[in-house]
């Protein structure tokens, strides 16, 4: 009897383990299949998993590829076009891995928005246009013998009583992602700053969303402050991150609350972590290409480390006639959505192209600064139906072209194949023109382009009487190339650049600048 209690026993144990086993292993797949149910049912009181001994882990950071831009022979290929880029949050997110003492991922340095992170002294456009165009030619100083020319964009300042009348849709990420300090909380203080710059005749939504999105406010005057108020309140972290459905119901609230002849634009925060529905790169680009049809602009703000999607971000505001910054405290917060609000919020022309034509009789060979994914092909210049960047009430853009000077030989010269049939035709009867720079942009709500265009002579100053301008932009790219490990420089010495940024310093009113030169000491105490 006993032995058959003990058999008993045994096949019980034995059916027990395997359906145990089965468990785990179904559990295991079902994991591995939905990834995002993973990440869900995560306990939200675990500690986080990006966060070792008070460090922060950013191996799960996203940012797109970038290739600097080579040098061209002019001879061959003299003409040079891309779409400007007002964007600034390469600048706060460097700045933030710098002063957070972790290394910086190369191809989160993208030069011309540090570049522009940076107001600069251009004067205001004397004409119909609605900016100015303003050069200089100097020396590039980490490349002995060759030249930079600095293009400036001045964008015309409108007084805050003559901007149009805006209809706002605030597109809040409350998913679980979010649940940290520097996420929705500061979001939260941040969205209020930008709630302190509407008039009573400006108009706010809000729609949030985690696992699905829902709308939080429907659309309501701005001077109802208390009502606004209590909404962001309300909001709390948890759930997975349908982002591509926010973005629908965002832009469907803004279309059935738009403004003819007004300021439509849906303002998204999130850390950029989409994993449920639309939320790979490619598929977010085509969305937001369609929305862009609609007339409403977009302002993407970034928050967050650990699991930031600096690659969702970027292309968001790049292909939904918007703009992008990455707020990392509350002073970046009243710096874009406070002090530079009406640049930021308000436009004032859309997709502006730039193209300059150099000349072969002084400019051996050169290259663009930044702007590598913002580069376009020649004969999109003159077609309208493609994208380009915005420019924004007062705001100034600056790009940077290195050139290589045709009496001078450098072992950066790309090589030269001889050509059948191409002849150097070169400029005659231009004289001392250096280059031809023209600009094409659309009014924000047209739908046909602008040219106009600039000569820029060939005269140039030594870098020691170039402006202070020109120095201080020249220092911040400096350092981005050196962040970027360009293999196209030279001089990759911190003090120059320091120097160089603190000749440029000038008046600093608010401190950018000095903040600039002291994150270059920063760096230098994080390597040695």
């Amino acid at each position: 009897m006993n032995k058959i209690i003990i058999a008993i026993l045994s096949l019980s144990i034995f059916v027990s383990c395997q359906k145990k086993k089965e468990e785990v292993v179904s559990s295991l797949d079902m994991l591995l299949e939905e990834p995002a149910l993973a990440k869900e049912i995560k306990s939200p009181n675990s500690p986080d998993e990006t966060e070792n001994n008070g460090k922060i882990d950013t191996n799960d950071e996203e940012y797109a590829s970038l290739i600097e831009n080579p040098f061209e022979l002019t001879k061959s290929q003299p003409v040079s076009t891309f779409s400007i880029d007002v964007d600034n949050a390469s600048y706060s997110n460097i700045r933030r891995m710098i002063n957070e003492g972790q290394a910086v991922d190369k191809n989160a340095v993208r030069i011309e928005e540090m570049v522009n992170y940076f107001k600069y002294d251009y004067p205001q456009p004397q004409n119909n246009h609605p900016f100015s165009i303003n050069t200089e030619y100097s020396d590039s100083p980490w490349n002995p013998n060759h030249k930079l020319l600095k293009i400036g964009l001045q964008g015309k300042n409108v007084p805050m009583n003559n901007l149009p009348s805006s209809n706002i849709v605030f597109l809040i990420d409350t998913s679980g992602s979010m649940n940290e300090d520097n996420k929705l909380p500061l979001l939260k203080e941040s969205l209020k700053v930008l709630l302190n710059q509407l008039r009573p005749q400006d108009k706010v939504g809000i729609i949030a969303y985690a696992g699905s999105a829902g709308v939080v406010l429907p659309s309501t005057s701005a001077s109802d402050k208390n009502k606004i108020l209590e909404a962001f309140e309300k909001l709390e972290a948890g759930g997975s991150t349908a982002g591509g459905e926010g973005i629908e119901l965002a832009y469907k609230l803004a279309k059935e609350n738009f403004i003819k002849g007004g300021n439509n634009r849906v303002v998204l925060a999130t850390d950029g972590d989409f994993n449920v529905g639309t939320s790979s790169v490619a598929n977010l680009e085509t969305l937001i290409e369609e929305k862009r049809k609609t007339g409403i602009f977009l302002t993407c703000l970034g928050y967050g480390m650990g699991n930031y999607k600096d690659d969702k971000m970027e292309t968001l505001a790049n292909k939904g006639n918007g703009n992008y910054a990455y707020i990392d405290n509350l002073q970046e917060a009243n710096k874009f959505l406070g002090k530079e609000f009406a640049g930021n919020i308000y436009t004032i022309a859309k997709d502006v192209k730039v193209q300059i034509e150099f000349n072969p009789k002084f400019v051996k060979s050169y290259r663009l600064i930044g702007y590598e994914n913002r580069k376009l092909r020649n004969e999109d210049f003159v077609n309208d139906k493609i994208d380009a960047g915005e420019l924004g009430s007062g705001h100034t853009v600056t790009a940077l072209y290195e050139i290589i000077p045709v009496n001078v030989d450098s072992e950066f010269l790309p090589n030269e194949g001889k050509l059948k049939y191409s002849s150097n035709t070169a400029s005659k009867g231009c004289g001392d023109e250096l280059a031809t720079v023209k600009f094409r942009y659309k009014k924000p709500d047209g739908e046909k382009s602008t040219e106009i265009s600039q000569i820029v002579k060939n005269s140039s100053s030594g870098i020691l009487s170039a402006s202070p301008d020109f120095k201080f932009a020249t220092s911040v790219a400096w350092f981005g190339l050196v962040l970027r490990d360009s293999k196209l420089i030279k001089n990759k010495n911190l003090n120059a650049i320091e120097n160089l940024a603190g000749e440029g310093k000038n008046r600093d009113e608010e401190g950018y600048r000095s903040e600039f030169m002291k994150l270059i000491q920063s760096y230098k105490t994080t390597r040695k």
